[in-house]
């Protein structure tokens, strides 16, 4: 039968996630065994893409955080069904001043790392500090980038100066990178190699590795962990598979009984039009978006008229019709809907695809057609529909006489990069955002360290929009700023976004907590998962 549940959604007026094709027969690992997840996440150690994936200080990809915040607690956390974020390992956080720029917080007593060692303010400290210090290739330290010095205070209360105000700061603690680490685990001057992580969160964790890769993460209940978070569950295993398909066929085979990112579109349809079966798939409205990311250095794009004829001649919605049917929407701002501050810049600027348009455009600037270009994308890190999205951007592209492109796949430890490194000059990447702000979809691409090392820089955005709309506790009062810092994004095009999608979950039907086992953020909840017959 399908079915179809209700969850409050907090944040943002979120639509509640549908559940389809529920059956009656139990199933899965067993009553009592480990909860086992599939994934198609890649979680590699390399020269190219790093040998330190699970360091909080480095890590910043959607599926590495998604094991850090199983394992290393954070001071603050998202709450179920979204929202502003409250206390986690701290009892009680907030702003201590009128401009937002003094946050103290203090510390749950008796916490502890799950080896035993206590928890202090100095730890707390400790870890910041190093993820600053580190300056790790990902970027991800820019998110505790308005932070000037860390203060404590006794054994359990921390003050953090700021060097501006920051209204979004609560939500940058409730990040991995603002993880709880021990110093005893985690060198002051170099990261953590491997695939070991250590912390106070709700969950222990091993891990079995081959050639390099993590493919098996065995999470236990940390009987140590004093924070917010129920857990349902005493173990969960998460299983990395090498396709959808073969993690598709191994939860029907009951090898294992969720199946998170990435599936197929295929997968997805079919899971959605079942009216029976003993799977359910979980729908919710997500904020995960897909762009273009120009190196404006770049010889072929440098030219603003050719990102910009670009945008004028994709046609976002019939890429989606082919590629995504009815599980992504046209995205036509950074700033996805659903989020206070969304627009529709590139819309408002561009209008529908216009081919004359576009070669007017590089008429008027001078530039030569066909423009050259090789699309690049990575084969193995947001779904098996990435090929298929590239080719069809290419042939959109092809088709009208100005652009002459080709694509290229590359795997995820090599991609990343060489993205970074500007050896790409246009490539496809997806986003999932740090928080629920608009924030979170302006600052990590836009301010400096941005995390696509991008050589695009706006002065008014760094040093005034972004700082402006952090002033504004209210979130609402920063929409306008963050329109203006739209429009210009659409004007300039250092990036050019594409599509925003849903989120996807499948479940064996006697698994329990599965509508809150993601979150906007795409955060996977495992202590959520619970184990018990239901449909």
């Amino acid at each position: 039968m399908n079915r179809k549940t209700l969850v409050l959604a907090a944040a943002m007026g979120l639509l509640a996630p549908v559940l389809a094709a529920c059956g009656d027969a139990e199933s899965g690992s067993g009553s009592g065994d480990a909860i086992v997840v599939g994934t198609t996440d890649r979680f590699t150690a390399s020269e190219e893409e790093g040998l330190a994936p699970l360091d909080p200080a480095w890590a910043y990809d959607v599926g590495t955080w998604n094991i850090l915040r199983q394992t290393v607690q954070t001071l603050m956390v998202q709450p179920r069904g979204d929202g502003e974020p409250v206390p986690e390992a701290a009892e009680s956080c907030g702003f201590t001043d009128a401009g937002n720029e003094r946050y103290s917080c203090t510390l749950r007593d008796g916490l502890q790392f799950s080896n035993g060692d206590p928890i202090t303010a100095q730890d707390v400290k400790y870890s910041i500090d190093r993820a600053l210090s580190l300056e790790g290739d990902s970027g991800v330290f820019a998110l505790l980038s308005t932070i000037d010095t860390v203060e404590t205070q006794g054994d359990r209360e921390v003050i953090f100066h700021l060097k501006a105000a920051d209204a979004t700061f609560p939500y940058k603690l409730s990040t991995p990178v603002a993880g709880i680490v021990n110093k005893d685990d985690y060198a002051q001057d170099k990261l953590r190699d491997g695939f070991d992580v250590d912390g106070s969160g709700p969950y222990t964790m091993e891990s079995e590795v081959k050639d390099g890769a993590l493919v098996r993460a065995t999470f236990t209940k940390n009987p140590s962990y004093k924070g917010v978070l129920q857990t349902n569950n005493d173990k969960v295993e998460m299983v990395a598979y090498d396709s959808a398909e073969s993690m598709g066929d191994a939860l029907e085979d009951g090898k294992i009984d969720v199946m998170t990112r990435s599936m197929s579109p295929d997968q997805i349809q079919k899971l959605a039009n079942a009216t029976d079966g003993d799977i359910e798939l979980v729908e919710s409205p997500g904020l995960e978006i897909r762009y273009l990311a120009f190196n404006t250095k770049a010889a072929s794009v440098k030219d603003k008229a050719v990102r910009q004829a670009m945008a004028q001649v994709i046609n976002r919605d019939e890429l989606v019709a082919k590629v995504y049917g009815s599980q992504a929407e046209p995205l036509f701002s950074l700033v996805p809907a659903g989020v206070t501050g969304h627009s529709n810049a590139f819309f408002n600027k561009y209008g529908d695809p216009n081919v004359a348009k576009a070669r007017e455009e590089l008429e008027d600037a001078g530039v030569d057609t066909p423009v050259k270009l090789t699309l690049h994308y990575t084969t193995d890190h947001y779904g098996p529909a990435t090929k298929a999205e590239f080719e069809q951007l290419s042939k959109q592209l092809n088709d009208s006489g100005l652009f002459e492109t080709d694509t290229e796949g590359t795997t995820w430890d090599k991609f990343r990069k060489a993205g970074q490194d500007g050896k790409y000059d246009v490539y496809g990447m997806g986003w999932f955002p740090d928080y629920p702000d608009a924030d979170a979809f302006v600052a990590p691409f836009l301010d400096e360290d941005n995390f696509l090392n991008s050589p695009y820089v706006n002065t008014d955005v760094r040093k005034d929009l972004i700082p402006q709309s952090r002033r504004q506790a209210d979130r609402l009062n920063a929409s306008k700023t963050f329109e203006k810092i739209q429009d210009i994004v659409a004007d300039d095009v250092p990036v050019l976004p594409l599509w925003q999608g849903k989120q996807y979950l499948a479940a064996r039907d006697d698994i329990t907590g599965t509508a809150y086992a993601l979150n906007s953020s795409s955060t996977l909840q495992l202590w959520e998962l619970g184990r018990g017959v239901s449909g």
